[in-house]
């Protein structure tokens, strides 16, 4: 706490990172009172530059931020938070307030593209442009949503049955596109996804017969 360089506004940068697939969700200001509440309540407070208050990040929509680690960088005048996010991350609620590409180069590693598809229907959630495919499902509501996917359930049982190998791939990639946008739009993230069945794959002793 000692070492820590805060401007000349008494803040620091914290930049908050999901523990459980390393992408980062937000970037905040703390102040020593904010960080110190932070490190007794073991969930992410900060201080609001706009409201010149302290908050609590998920007060009111209940998306808290368990903390796992915080680091402070070389110079000591960041901070890198690691936390465990329950929910969106982001107002809008994407699941990472950074969900707009400013540049890119080079097309995503194919076997990285979920978090990216991720990242693009949180991005047409939170802009809803006219002309979208997932805009548009959005708007439509859950039962419209729940519809395609029930739809494309069936789809990928009879691609199974016909045993060919493309139409299979082809109908297991329509039914995941749409179960991340039912994700999107209760506002769960892959990441959780991930962080329950890893639960499963280590249980506690109350727990065992889940272990795969």
């Amino acid at each position: 706490m000692q070492k820590l360089k805060y401007d000349e506004n008494g803040l620091i940068p914290a930049i908050v990172q999901d523990a459980r697939d390393g992408r980062v969700l937000m970037l905040a200001y703390m102040n020593e009172e904010a960080l110190q509440k932070t490190l007794e309540a073991g969930e992410t407070w900060f201080y609001s530059r706009s409201r010149r208050k302290l908050w609590h990040k998920g007060e009111t929509s209940g998306h808290t931020q368990a903390v796992r680690s915080i680091a402070y960088d070389c110079d000591a005048d960041a901070l890198l938070i690691q936390v465990e996010q329950q929910g969106s991350a982001c107002h809008t609620g994407a699941a990472s307030c950074f969900y707009r590409k400013l540049h890119t180069r080079g097309a995503a590693p194919e076997g990285s593209f979920l978090p990216e598809l991720e990242r693009i229907i949180a991005e047409r959630k939170a802009e809803m442009p006219e002309g979208s495919y997932v805009a548009g499902l959005l708007s439509q509501g859950l039962d419209r949503i729940l519809k395609k996917i029930a739809e494309e359930a069936g789809e990928v049982i009879i691609a199974a049955k016909n045993e060919g190998r493309d139409e299979l791939i082809y109908e297991c990639g329509d039914l995941l596109f749409h179960l991340l946008v039912l994700l999107a739009a209760k506002n769960i993230t892959l990441a959780e996804i991930s962080s329950e069945l890893a639960r499963r794959h280590r249980p506690d002793k109350e727990e065992k017969n889940n272990d795969c």
